[in-house]
């Protein structure tokens, strides 16, 4: 029976989040790791006015977007729109001033020479059509799947009809699904109100920007947050409500689709000594108006069934608190029955006993109401062969933590598991991540090895209750399995997760560790190790700054040689030695958003799409302001 998760919560809702991991080979498809982002520039004549760090407004605009564009991977698609630079701003050029955007550059593979020299081009001069100007940047992205925009203003709209807010629904609606970043810069508080209404109806974030100094710093943190994104991925497949016609998966992962209170039944076949692994992940949209839900968790469960439909009883369920925040839910079952011997007293149990085909079926269990009927579903298969030598007795004992010395490397962590961060090795890793958003990092471990991490949220500017974050970290095993988290709340004051342990740690890894007991098996397994790390929205949006934090990680041990596999392959059971790719996405894997679900006539079938992502921006609200800190091991 697998773990049920608790929920521990005194005054604080904390939603305790379970992602995903994708096996090495599909994570390795890092060009379509990045969502298409276009940056929105306010050229308008109060740009004009001098900025309290020196300079005009304008120019600490264009010397913002110079750092962001430096930044900015070279796998990413960002474009550049900008209004108010073909007017003045007479009463007699309103109208024309009104109709004033012009795209400077399409969201392509960033061209980062071209993008500073469109900006250092720009004059300030005309009106603020914001409206407009969001329209436009809509027009210039993919038709399918989810976007994004920055936009960057330092005023409210003046050109309305159309209203800004009324044009953020429409991004959000029919399918559409971009959301908007909006930042304020030096603005008064009517236009901070009609820029995070923008923010709000889209589902993306507020930032106040007070001078020049200040929008230096958050446009390129914004726009980062932008370009992170969750994009399920796999090669198409489509499961069957009955075992008897259901699709044969080898090793590998797949895309399906998955609606509420639904079954579906996958083959995978077995061989006789070796061990299954299979995980199915559920995509949840953040949903804005929550005020209607009154159940918001959701649950699977995923069992094994023989060749023939007989129940093997095993059974394996996760569920997940406040899933309308945009969370992803992961169920696996680790299935060891081809390593048993058909004994011949039984023809239902000999059915679970030994190689050959097995049937795995995930079920959508527990659901909310306001959910879409039907969302992306991942599907990660792999075989792991018998062994002919196990390899060292198992331990128990977790990695101890050393502090890393020297000065922290700045890296950029990933919007999802798909195109995580390499930490290479034992050292401090330094990242600034955006109320609202999470981000993943990920670690070799070798057999013989294990690692302990912990993070450091620093401090920022306290703002009480209004600016309460909920902050979570999460280690997880290379088949997305949770092995520990720990939460805490956050208001500015630095803080340290997890904060009743030194940290959050695996025990070595060795093959025998499945047999010490439900708490290691998941620790049995060379390859990469998952860190994830949530900051919650402030408790009142667009209050609260990004916050800079440091992943502090010991990797020990020394590698060993591991089991003796009876029919090894060279890129390894979860493909942890396979070689990187050098880019370009393969034409056998696909991509599916909820929009793509949304525009679908036949919601039932895979959409196969071969756009580029965009941004799912995970949200969680949080619902008290009780400091709480949370640590839950995962013991199944």
């Amino acid at each position: 029976m697998s773990r049920l998760r608790r929920l521990l919560a005194v005054g604080v809702a904390a939603a305790a989040v379970a992602l995903t991991a994708v096996p090495v080979h599909a994570q390795e498809q890092q060009d379509s790791a990045y969502a298409p982002t276009m940056v929105v520039l306010d050229a308008s004549g109060s740009m004009q006015a001098p900025d309290a760090a020196g300079g005009t407004k304008m120019d600490a605009a264009k010397a913002a977007v110079h750092t962001f564009v430096d930044a900015a991977p070279a796998e990413s698609e960002v474009g550049l729109s900008v209004y108010g630079t073909a007017t003045g701003n007479s009463d007699a050029e309103k109208s024309a001033g009104c109709r004033d955007v012009v795209t400077l550059r399409k969201p392509e593979s960033i061209d980062k020479a071209g993008l500073n020299s469109a900006v250092d081009g720009i004059t300030a001069s005309g009106y603020t059509p914001i409206g407009e100007s969001l329209r436009a940047a809509a027009k210039e992205l993919p038709q399918s799947g989810s976007r994004s925009i920055v936009l960057v203003s330092d005023g409210e709209d003046t050109c309305a009809p159309p209203d800004p807010c009324e044009v953020a629904q429409e991004l959000n609606r029919d399918g559409a699904k971009i959301i908007v970043h909006a930042i304020g810069f030096g603005v008064d508080d009517r236009s901070r109100e009609q820029l995070t209404c923008i923010a709000q109806k889209t589902g993306g974030t507020y930032n106040d920007a007070v001078d020049g100094a200040a929008l230096k710093q958050i446009l390129p943190r914004v726009s980062q947050a932008a370009l992170r994104t969750y994009k399920p991925i796999g090669t198409p497949i489509t499961g069957t409500p009955t075992y008897n016609d259901a699709p044969t998966a080898t090793p590998g992962q797949y895309l399906d689709t998955m609606g509420k209170h639904e079954k579906k039944y996958y083959a995978v076949d077995v061989p006789q000594g070796a061990t299954a692994y299979v995980s199915a992940t559920l995509s949840f949209p953040l949903i804005r108006d929550r005020d209607s839900i009154t159940n918001d968790t959701s649950s699977m469960d995923i069992r094994v069934y023989g060749a023939g439909g007989q129940d093997c009883n095993a059974f394996d369920f996760e569920s997940t608190v406040y899933s309308s925040h945009g969370v992803s839910l992961t169920v696996a079952e680790t299935w060891d029955g081809a390593t048993k011997q058909k004994g011949g007293d039984s023809p239902s149990a000999d059915a679970c006993r030994g190689g050959g085909r097995y049937y795995f079926a995930p079920e959508w269990r527990g659901v909310v109401e306001q959910m879409p009927d039907r969302v992306p579903m991942e599907l990660a298969v792999a075989i792991e062969p018998g062994v002919s030598d196990p390899g060292p007795a198992a331990t128990t004992s977790t990695t101890p933590f050393t502090a890393p010395g020297g000065e922290p490397v700045s890296v950029v962590g990933a919007g999802s598991f798909n195109a995580a961060t390499t930490l290479n090795g034992s050292g401090s890793y330094a990242d600034v991540v955006q109320r609202g958003e999470v981000v993943y990092y990920r670690a070799r471990l070798d057999w013989g090895q294990g690692l302990a991490y912990r993070v450091t949220f620093d401090e920022t500017e306290r703002h009480g209750v209004d600016g309460l974050s909920v902050v979570t970290t999460t280690l997880y095993s290379p088949m997305r399995k949770r092995i520990d988290d720990a939460f805490t709340s956050y208001n500015g004051d630095q803080n340290i997760l997890p904060g009743n342990d030194p940290a959050l740690a695996t025990v070595p890894v060795r093959y025998r560790n499945r047999d010490a007991g439900p708490g290691d098996a998941d620790q049995s397994m060379a390859g990469w190790y998952y860190i994830g790390v949530k900051i919650g929205p402030s408790h009142t949006e667009g209050v609260g700054s990004a916050v800079p934090i440091r992943i502090d990680l010991h990797v020990a041990g020394d590698p060993e040689p591991g089991p003796a596999y009876e029919s090894p392959t060279a890129d390894g059971v979860f493909g942890e030695n396979a070689t990187p790719s050098d880019g370009g996405a393969s034409t056998a894997e696909s991509t599916i958003t909820m929009a793509d679900l949304e525009d679908s006539d036949d919601g039932g079938s895979l959409m196969m799409v071969l756009l580029p992502a965009g941004v799912i921006v995970l949200i969680a609200v949080l619902g008290a302001t009780i400091v709480l800190v949370r640590r839950r091991a995962a013991r199944k």
